[in-house]
C-alpha cells in the first residue's frame, strides 16, 4: 500500500505552529533550498534558518538569536570601551574578536569576555601594566553557608575583577570595600606583598584555608576571615595616607 502524499496546507500550518513556539513568525520557503525557511524574530529582523533547527528551538533543545542584533550589540560593546568591531578572529578562535582602536587606529584580536568587562590594553598605544595606574583593593564575597570572606589584591579595573573574574557563581553576593588609587602597577604590586606579608605574619588564623572557596572564588590565597575586615581597612587607610601627593 503506498504512502498517502503530505497535505501542503497542513504541512505549511505545522511549520507556523512551529515558529510560533519557537518564538518567531514564518514568512515562507527559502526558494534556494527547500531545508530552510524564513521567519521574523520579535526585534523585526528577518532570520533564514534551516527548517530542523526550528523544530528543536520549538522543542527548547536549542536556542535561536538574531545575527544582526548579536553583532549590533558586540559593537556597541566595543564602542563603550574605545574600539570598533572590525569581524572575526582571524586565528579562528570563536572567544576573540578583531577590533580597532578609536584612539590610534591599532588593530588587535581580543577575547570578547575582555571587551565586555573593560580590561582591554592596546598593543598599539597603551601603557604596560607596570606602569599604568592601578589600585589596592578589599571585596567581600559571601558563601552558600553564609561566611563573609574578605580578599585584598591590586587591579587596574577593581569592579570588572570582582563582576567579571573572580567568582565562579555570578549570583554570589559580592562587594567592594575599598579601592585605593596607586600610580603604578608595580607599586600596587609591591604594597599589596608587604600587606599581605603584615596581616599573615600579625593575623595568621585569620587566613582562610583554599579548600574553604575551592570552586566558588577563582584564586588560592589572599582570602581572609572577615572578623579581619576592620584591620584590612585600616592598613588600607594608612596606605592611602602614606601614598597621597602632598596638598599644594
Amino acid at each position: 500500500m503506498s504512502a498517502q502524499p503530505l497535505c501542503p496546507t497542513c504541512v505549511q500550518t505545522g511549520w507556523i505552529s512551529t515558529a510560533e513556539a519557537a518564538g518567531l513568525t514564518y514568512l515562507g520557503r527559502c526558494p534556494e533550498d527547500r531545508h530552510y525557511a524564513f521567519y521574523e524574530a520579535p526585534c523585526g529582523h528577518q532570520l533564514r534558518r534551516q527548517i530542523e533547527i526550528l523544530e528543536r528551538v520549538a522543542t527548547g533543545e536549542t536556542g535561536v538569536r538574531c545575527d544582526i542584533c548579536h553583532k549590533e550589540n558586540e559593537q556597541d560593546e566595543a564602542t563603550a570601551q574605545g574600539w570598533r568591531l572590525i569581524g572575526r578572529d582571524p586565528d579562528g578562535n570563536a572567544n576573540y574578536r578583531s577590533y580597532q582602536h578609536g584612539a590610534c587606529g591599532h588593530v588587535q584580536r581580543i577575547a570578547r569576555v575582555n571587551m565586555q568587562s573593560g580590561r582591554v590594553g592596546c598593543g598599539g598605544c597603551g601603557e604596560k601594566w607596570t606602569a599604568a595606574p592601578s589600585h589596592l583593593y578589599a571585596m567581600q564575597f559571601v558563601m552558600p553557608n553564609s561566611r563573609r570572606l574578605v580578599k585584598v589584591g591590586y587591579s587596574n579595573n577593581p569592579a570588572s575583577r570582582l563582576y567579571h573574574q573572580l567568582s565562579r557563581d555570578p549570583n554570589m553576593p559580592r562587594k567592594l570595600l575599598r579601592t585605593i588609587p596607586v600610580a603604578s602597577g608595580q607599586m600596587a604590586i609591591t604594597l599589596e606583598k608587604a600587606l599581605h606579608r603584615k596581616l599573615r605574619d600579625e593575623h595568621p588564623d585569620a587566613v582562610v584555608d583554599p579548600d574553604v572557596y575551592h570552586g566558588l572564588i577563582k584564586v588560592q590565597s589572599e582570602i581572609y576571615d572577615a572578623a579581619l575586615t576592620a584591620k584590612i581597612l585600616a592598613e588600607l587607610e594608612a596606605i592611602a595616607s602614606r601614598i597621597a601627593p602632598p596638598a599644594s
